[in-house]
């Protein structure tokens, strides 16, 4: 697909631009069997894979120190986690501090990065919707059969094109709109506001799961494995929905439920074993509804899993304990969520104890400083919950590249989001919201522990950092109970080691200063 790929017009960022690798035309490269279902595997491949080789070598986006910062899922994660309680580094990469911190600017190169990622994905959608129309097929002779197959293609690539729209309006608020009807070579898109994009995504995804549709998703749970299906679409509208109140100031709750709930009657079922859901064999494991596949001998990168997997290890650690041939001694997670657990919760069997974190111990074992305590891995709690070993204790196939897949939505979420959306709400059926939560309570080794005066706000946003700990939920999490910025506080929160209150306009991350310069239409966000 290296020829396919350089035949794409970006519509909505300048700094990801990728060159024509020769001179072929799309019609000859459609023409062949199998191309509309690579060209999809790339699009795929965009959530997961960082350039045209592996694991580096040809990156598919600039403007970012090291083709490893720059894949998708681990930028997604550091924007989520890194600017909450869940998580810190010891790293100095250029910027990555500043996410700790809350402090970020303009040209913070994850930052960038991620924008980069979401219009180089849409960009991707774009181009292959507009050259898999019935037009276009008719045109290359293609047949009833694959015509239908191609049917399904275009519902998927929708799907991914409206996941990327909502991790966008998500991160950065008001983003330009770019569909495969804007004409590759026009002038610069306009910005459209976080209603518009909420309106189209909501509207694509409704789309795609609608069985009437000719371009529709597989029923719920029978699609092919890392691949979309109903439940997968139905879960980020639920999420769209859930995040209303931030995005366009309107309760949807009522909504959340409505989708959750058919999440949860779609026949999935809780995994027993909640570590194995995080483990290298997790593709057996039950609840996941839309997972990112890794594995260690055909998908080489240095984000996802692999990220996840090496950074939280390192000192007296053996990696070998993880499936791993090193540590890369860097990510810890903070006393606030290691205090959410009770005595008893399985859930938290993954944190293992490096040292103090507001008590310095002047005598480390690697000799590092303790000028800073951030920087030090020996300080804090080490969580290596993504681990490159089997739920039978065998390693992965390759010991630096994980088999473990990154599992994006869980029923678990489902069942959380659908009791949080009925106490906001005349929606949903209390009764039922309870028994979900102690279906999760009960899995974790608390049994059937909470009663109906357990049911409140605070205590579904505890329980959703126990159970979706280090799954990129945690900042839109706090963001919709405002506890990210003006209120809350927590380690290292705005630079401070006790933690401090930031200014709200952190809410939103702000647009590339590149992309400002590149884009007369677009207006940076506030404070920034």
């Amino acid at each position: 697909m290296l020829v396919a790929v350089g035949l794409i017009g970006l519509g909505g960022c300048t700094d990801v631009g990728v060159n024509p690798k020769s001179s072929a035309t799309a019609n000859n490269v459609f023409s062949e069997d199998g191309s509309y279902q690579s060209y999809l595997a790339k699009l795929y491949g965009g959530l997961n894979v960082t350039g045209q080789e592996g694991p580096a070598g040809n990156a598919d986006i600039g403007a970012i120190d090291d083709e490893g910062f720059s894949q998708y899922m681990r930028l997604y994660w550091k924007m989520q986690e890194l600017s909450t309680d869940e998580a810190v580094i010891a790293w100095n990469d250029n910027g990555i501090r500043r996410l700790n911190n809350h402090n970020w600017t303009a040209s913070n190169q994850f930052s960038v990065g991620m924008y980069s990622r979401v219009f180089f994905q849409v960009s991707q959608t774009n181009e292959f919707l507009r050259q898999s129309t019935d037009d276009r097929l008719n045109s290359r002779g293609v047949g009833a059969e694959r015509r239908q197959q191609i049917q399904q293609y275009r519902a998927e690539a929708r799907f991914l094109r409206a996941l990327s729209y909502w991790h966008g309006i998500d991160l950065f608020g008001d983003i330009p709109l770019v569909t495969e009807d804007f004409a590759r070579g026009a002038e610069a898109p306009e910005q459209s506001t976080r209603q518009e994009i909420f309106s189209f995504v909501e509207s694509e995804l409704k789309a795609i799961t609608n069985p009437e549709n000719e371009e529709v998703l597989p029923p719920a749970g029978q699609g092919e494995y890392g691949r979309a299906d109903r439940a997968a679409a139905w879960m980020v509208l639920a999420k769209l929905y859930q995040n209303a109140p931030v995005y366009i100031g309107e309760n949807r709750s009522a909504d959340v439920v409505e989708y959750t709930g058919r999440v949860i009657d779609a026949g999935y079922t809780l995994e027993d074993n909640y570590q194995h859901l995080f483990l290298a064999d997790n593709h057996t494991a039950n609840g996941i509804i839309f997972a990112i596949p890794q594995d260690g001998e055909r998908t080489r990168h240095y984000g996802g899993t692999t990220f996840l997997s090496h950074a939280p290890v390192g000192n007296e650690m053996d990696p070998a304990n993880f499936g791993l041939d090193f540590g890369w001694v860097g990510l810890r997670t903070t006393s606030a969520s290691v205090d959410r657990y009770s005595s008893g919760d399985s859930r938290d069997d993954f944190f293992f104890t490096q040292g103090q974190e507001k008590e310095i111990d002047a005598t480390l074992p690697n000799g590092e400083s303790t000028d800073d305590p951030i920087g030090s891995f020996s300080q804090g709690y080490a969580a290596p919950k993504f681990q490159n070993v089997t739920s039978d204790g065998q390693p992965g196939s390759n010991a630096t590249f994980p088999d473990t897949d990154y599992p994006m939505f869980r029923l678990a979420d489902a069942y959380l989001m659908y009791a949080e959306a009925t106490l906001r709400s005349d929606a949903g059926d209390e009764s039922r919201a309870l028994s979900l939560l102690n279906d999760v309570r009960e899995r974790a080794g608390l049994g059937r522990d909470l009663s109906q005066g357990d049911l409140t706000l605070d205590f579904i946003l505890d329980e959703r950092s126990r159970e979706l700990f280090w799954e990129a939920h945690r900042r839109t999490d706090l963001i919709r109970f405002d506890q990210f910025t003006e209120s809350g506080t927590w380690p290292w929160k705005g630079g401070v080691q006790e933690g401090t209150t930031t200014e709200s306009f952190r809410n939103v991350y702000p647009i590339p200063a590149s992309e400002l310069r590149a884009n007369p239409n677009l207006d940076q966000n506030d404070g920034y």
